[in-house]
């Protein structure tokens, strides 16, 4: 695997945490629907911007 992919993923793993630990910490359908749409996002923006041809 690549470096730049896996430092995305270490990015996109300490968002998610981050927004867990700052937030959502004792709700969990509330948690597990943030953190979909959050790797959602970062899937979008790896295909649209940092994916080579």
């Amino acid at each position: 695997m690549r470096r730049p992919a896996v430092l995305y993923g270490l990015a996109m793993v300490a968002v998610v945490v981050g927004v867990d630990l700052l937030f959502f910490r004792n709700q969990y359908g509330e948690r597990l629907i943030v953190n979909v749409g959050i790797v959602l996002v970062f899937a979008v923006f790896y295909w649209r911007f940092l994916k080579r041809p």
